[in-house]
């Protein structure tokens, strides 16, 4: 008999905002997934493209790029620059034939614990719906 399946996600968070979001839910202890590998980042704006891929290709089932809300970032534009790259990740996506549903990109502020657990609780049953990567590594039994 199979495990159910459990997908694993790589979320890229920013230091300023969506990071201490998520520790805001942590301390506040609420629940949510704990299949999220969170990558903290200075900026979403430094999140390359060409990152969120090798995610995918390194065994990620979904990817989550989380920055400050439009208008509040810390380095003034890096979210903008952030969404622009988002674009960009959606074309790759398509060129690696996985679907757009296991990417996404998020606002979460500090002050937003409670949207931080609803969005990793969401984003995990999305991308259990879609069921492994096809780069994820098989186990062997």
């Amino acid at each position: 008999m199979s495990e159910p399946f459990e997908p694993l996600i790589v979320a890229f968070c920013c230091n300023w905002c969506s990071y201490a979001g998520a520790d805001l839910a942590g301390v506040s202890r609420l629940q949510y997934p704990p299949n999220a590998r969170i990558v903290r980042v200075m900026c979403s704006g430094m999140v390359h493209p060409n990152l969120v891929v090798e995610a995918f290709t390194k065994g990620a089932d979904g990817v989550l790029v989380c920055g400050c809300h439009i208008g509040d970032c810390h380095y003034l534009d890096g979210n903008t620059k952030a969404e622009r790259r988002c674009d960009a990740v959606k074309l790759m996506l398509q060129d690696f034939a996985l679907e757009e549903e296991r990417f996404r990109l998020a606002w979460v502020s500090a002050s937003e614990g409670p949207q931080f657990a609803q969005l990793m609780t969401e984003f995990t049953e999305q991308v259990r719906q879609l069921g492994p990567s096809p780069y994820r590594p098989l186990v062997s039994a």
